[in-house]
């Protein structure tokens, strides 16, 4: 038997030779209408090359792609191929290379083409003898130019005729089964696999093994042969009714190829191969990636899975076959009618899904050329035609109508699945038909407005975008009241150009932006001032206490701006420790002003663009944070707020604060220029306040051109008043607690009254003392005791600001909404959170019940009096506020050595995390008190023979700062005169090499902390004495104050007269 096939190899070759070929083959052979050319006496039906290629590349990444294309043949007419004895299996094979060496001797002498001929040949499963002949005993050769391996063509056997083998080795697949009749290409990844398949296609059996759908196949993901499907664990991974097919063509990758031919990656070159791990882990990633061989396969009949021998890979079992179920019609008339029907019911779902999806249509059209591919009165055949079209069912359903024997069950599950499609369909076409409808309504809607817009435009109705554009600006323009001469010619300039350029140009963005950012300055408009010095005060006293420096130079700010009829800005800086309210009094400063508030702040700006603005050759480009603040208030004499000055950055991209030199000088902010802008803008109307922690941080030109207000920490009764005035009534409003009436509640019966009041005083602030009630269901004894609050302070909120203090009165009003409203609702709290009294008043008694236990249990680290030897008490300034430290020395005295003389002394080593000026200090103080020691007791030997360790309590804190200098001199000399100091004496002063006592700073903070730590006598510098007078009187008072200008003062203040 001599056979001719089409190759499927190459889809695009196909596809440029489909038409001319089979008009070739169809002359050969009419009465089949296809490819195949078989030798008189055999019969073949049609395999269509075209249907296989519509359906996708056989080379597809995925590991199974079941892409089909139908076939039904009656085989060949010896009925003895199926059968499975060795007498008859070893003369099949001899019979088979007979006519192979026949069929390629009539093939060499009947097909070989002209030489004339430069048409491509006409494609063939077997194009060569070469092919055709493949012995035995070997296997595919590793040097072969091309990577398809075919099997001989007398070796293939189809539909029920093929051979029944008992023993397979079996092929998981994934996605869904595969019928009977669909040719469907398969890829493999797994190389032992691999090779079985090679071994099984030259081994003479044909080429046949069993497909078998994985269990674990809806869950590929999670499967452990997600990667590499042909290997399985058990037998019950697979379903127990697959299929018989026969590979009809394998094809290599180009990569196992390469490997083969030539041993060299393909994706690198011989001479870049290096034996290496890294090469070598490289090669494998890309072997996983490309490595794989597809295989077309020709499914013939159905099997049952008796047994896994083995589960490989390969994979071995044991099947038996089923016998072809054939119907016969006149049995059961009333099951003729069923199955008719059903068959009639297929059919038209069949159409009606092809009229709904174009692509369902193609894959008909392409699987059924003529109407003799299947019985359409065979509803087996039928069943498995149509089950191989839908690809809207899942595995399982798939898998049940391949198991299922019965024609009318068949049909019914078959029924199922184009229903599904059908509904897909349908689906699909809604979805594209409202698509297509919007699409439609929007051109349309686009078309009829482009025509309104003509014909406005023609009418004279309406003018183009530039136009109205360009009258927008001038609109905008003629509401600012005076605009420099220089900003008016910019402006009419850029506004010539951009009635001259495209609309859809870049430069008609860029001047467009240009022209938005011009227009949009408030040129000469100014928010009107307020000049009533009482009412500013009662706007500053209503959100701060205290601030006293402040407040006054805000009311002398306004005072001069009323006699000079003009206002001017100011550049203020705010200095102090956190939470002394610095930002919070600049916007009372701006409702006392009247003015518009603007804030950014600087902390950790790198970029000078952020103040000067980006130039605009650059994309994106906009003005800095002061044209923004001038855009946003609307106004040119706005107070713009600059928080945290002090922790400006710098890097690559600039010095922030030198561009802020010029924004920030009287003398040159009126001609402010921004780089966007880049004209000058008068900002000298601004009124700039500024914050910062710590003012020797801020560089000395910036610091220079601004005035500076230093903000000190607040003491107990400043803190007490803060409270009650202000934080407890707020966070009670906050909390649910407490409500603040406002105007109208008040005034319900003489709103005319109050209409008349307003008109009278317009330029009068409407500042009024606020009014706060207790809110509904809640209990009338509701409430912050002021013993609670001076607990508060002094046990848990010791820090210069209230910003702690005002947490913990949030937490404890929190606590008391939770109790209010559990009662109320019946819940039941935690012992933590549960009410542990009778009463709702926080006291300092049930304090602890709220916010704990307290932070601190005593004011001083050394409660007892006098304080051991060698321990004094200094006071020190720190960005929080005033702070009270011990300074600690002890003595380590040496033994003798061999010699009778002392080991060590001399020495001093000091610890508590200082900085290097505190540490000069403490060497300086040492020179000091040994000098001194001298002077005053010339035969004490204490330094030279004892090693003197220095130490400053809180290690984790550092510490700097040379104020400590006299009270280290004094804690050295009480440890070397054996004489303590008194417990509530407390120093601080630099001292000189001489034992002069030099001023130090921050007077007022360390008042405060001494008065925190119950100190009765402090010394302090003689040229401190001027800041000590200015303080308040309740910080001085029962403060016994010493000033010294040496150290003998300090001498006889800590030990008494020499």
């Amino acid at each position: 038997m001599m056979l001719r096939r089409t190759v499927l190899s190459r889809p695009s070759r196909l596809l440029s030779s489909y038409t001319r070929d089979a008009n070739i083959r169809l002359r050969r052979a009419p009465l089949h209408h296809s490819f195949w050319k078989a030798s008189p006496g055999e019969s073949f039906s049609t395999l269509s090359p075209l249907s296989c290629l519509n359906h996708g590349n056989f080379h597809g990444g995925a590991h199974h792609t079941q892409q089909r294309c139908f076939f039904f043949g009656s085989g060949s007419d010896n009925e003895d191929d199926g059968k499975d004895g060795k007498d008859k299996k070893k003369e099949n094979e001899d019979d088979v290379e007979k006519e192979n060496d026949e069929g390629d001797a009539k093939d060499d002498a009947g097909d070989t083409p002209k030489s004339g001929d430069d048409s491509e040949p006409s494609p063939s499963l077997n194009n060569s003898s070469k092919d055709k002949k493949i012995p035995s005993s070997t296997t595919t050769p590793r040097g072969s130019s091309s990577s398809n391996v075919l099997l001989p063509a007398s070796r293939l056997g189809f539909g029920d005729q093929a051979p029944r083998y008992p023993h397979l080795m079996a092929l998981p697949v994934t996605r869904g089964p595969v019928f009977p009749g669909v040719l469907t290409p398969i890829t493999i990844t797994d190389q032992e696999t691999i090779k079985a398949v090679e071994k099984l296609m030259s081994g003479g059996s044909g080429g046949y093994f069993g497909l078998f759908l994985r269990k674990d196949s809806l869950d590929v993901s999670k499967s452990k042969g997600a990667e590499k499907p042909e290997i399985i664990t058990s037998a019950s991974d697979l379903y127990s009714v697959g299929t018989f097919a026969q590979i009809q063509r394998m094809t290599k990758s180009p990569y196992d190829e390469a490997r083969e031919d030539d041993n060299v990656h393909p994706f690198t070159s011989a001479e870049d191969g290096h034996d290496t791990d890294e090469s070598n882990a490289d090669q494998d990633n890309l072997h996983n990636i490309y490595s794989g061989s597809s295989l077309l396969v020709m499914p013939h009949r159905r099997i049952d899975l008796i047994s896994v021998d083995e589960v490989g890979p390969p994979v071995d079992v044991t099947v038996s076959h089923w016998e072809k179920l054939q119907y016969v019609r006149g049995e059961d008339s009333s099951r003729d009618d069923t199955i008719r029907a059903l068959c009639q019911e297929v059919l038209s779902t069949i159409r009606e899904v092809a009229q709904l999806n174009a692509l369902f249509k193609e894959q008909v059209v392409n699987l059924v050329p003529s109407s003799h591919l299947f019985d359409l009165n065979d509803p087996y055949r039928l069943a498995d035609f149509a089950a191989s079209l839908s690809s809207g069912g899942n595995a399982e359903d798939l898998q049940a109508v391949l198991e299922e024997k019965d024609p009318e069950v068949r049909l019914h599950k078959t029924l199922v699945l184009l229903s599904k499609e059908r509904e897909v369909s349908k689906l699909q076409k809604e979805i594209s038909a409202k698509v297509e409808e919007k699409m439609s309504e929007a051109q349309r809607k686009y078309f009829l407005t482009e025509q309104l817009k003509s014909i406005k435009k023609e009418l004279g109705m309406e003018k183009d975008d530039k136009d109205s554009l360009i009258e927008k600006y001038r609109k905008k323009l003629s509401e600012c009241p005076k605009i420099p001469e220089e900003i008016d010619g910019i402006i009419e300039s850029e506004l010539d150009k951009l009635s001259t350029l495209e609309k859809n140009s870049s430069e008609f963005n860029v001047t467009r932006s240009y022209l938005d950012w011009l227009t949009g300055i408030p040129w000469g408009v100014t928010t009107e001032e307020n000049f009533d010095i009482s009412d500013a005060r009662r706007v500053l006293d209503s959100d701060h206490y205290g601030m006293d420096e402040v407040k006054e130079t805000i009311l002398q700010f306004i005072a001069v701006g009323k006699l000079k009829g003009s206002v001017q800005g100011k550049i203020l800086c705010l200095a102090g420790p956190p939470g002394v309210g610095k930002t919070s009094i600049a916007e009372s400063i701006a409702a006392a002003l009247g003015r518009k508030f603007f804030r950014f702040s600087v902390g950790g700006m790198s970029d000078v663009s952020e103040i000067k603005g980006h130039r605009r050759t650059y994309v994106g480009a906009m003005p800095g944070k002061i044209i923004q603040c001038l855009k946003s208030t609307e106004s040119t004499n706005p107070l713009v707020l600059i928080d945290e000055i002090d922790k400006l950055g710098k890097d690559f991209r600039g010095d922030p604060a030198s561009a802020l030199l010029e924004v920030l000088d009287p003398n040159q902010n009126s001609t402010f220029r921004d780089h966007f802008i880049d004209a000058p803008v008068d900002v000298s109307k601004v009124l700039f306040v500024t914050t910062a922690n710590e003012v020797d941080r801020i560089p000395g030109p910036l610091l220079d051109r601004m005035e500076v207000i230093r903000l000190s920490g607040y003491d107990v009764p400043e803190k007490l008043k803060i409270a009650e005035q202000y934080l407890v009534p707020k966070s009670m409003v906050s909390s649910g607690l407490m409500v603040k009436e406002s105007a109208e509640e008040e005034n319900t019966h003489d709103n005319d009254a109050r209409k008349e009041k307003e008109e009278q005083d317009t330029k009068k602030s409407e500042y009024t003392e606020p009014v706060y009630r207790l809110a509904e269901k809640v209990p009338e004894s509701v409430s912050i005791d002021g013993s609670a609050l001076e607990s508060l302070v002094r046990w848990y909120c010791r820090e210069a600001g209230v910003r702690n203090l005002a947490k913990k009165i949030d937490k404890i009003t929190r606590l008391l909404s939770l109790q209010i409203v559990a009662e109320e609702e019946g819940a039941q709290l935690t012992a933590k959170s549960a009410r542990q009294t009778d009463t709702w008043e926080v006291s300092s008694e049930n304090l602890h019940h709220y916010v704990g236990k307290p932070v601190f249990t005593s004011d001083r680290l050394y409660e007892k009096d006098p304080l051991p030897h060698g321990i004094v008490m200094g006071l020190a300034w720190t960005s929080m506020g005033g702070s009270a430290l011990y300074i600690e020395t002890q003595g380590i005295k040496r033994g003798l050595d061999h010699e009778g003389k002392p080991r060590g002394g001399g020495t001093l080593k000091v610890t508590g995390q200082l900085g290097d000026v505190m540490k000069e200090s403490t060497q300086i103080a040492y020179t000091v008190a040994r000098a001194r020691l001298a002077e005053i007791a010339p035969d004490n030997t204490f330094f030279d023979v004892t090693d003197i360790h220095m130490h400053v309590p809180e290690g984790a804190t550092p510490k700097d700062g040379p104020s400590a200098g006299i009270t280290m001199v004094t804690a050295m000399l009480s440890l070397a005169l054996d004489r303590p100091i008194k417990s509530d004496l407390a120093m601080t002063g630099e001292v000189s090499l001489t034992g002069k006592v030099l001023a130090v700073g921050g007077i007022k903070e360390k008042v405060m902390a001494a008065r925190r730590a119950g100190i009765k006598t402090i010394v302090l510098p003689e040229e401190c004495r001027r800041d000590f007078d200015d303080l308040p009187d309740y910080l001085k008072d029962g403060i016994t104050s010493n000033y010294a200008t040496d150290f003998s003062s300090v001498f006889e203040v800590a030990f008494g007269a020499h």
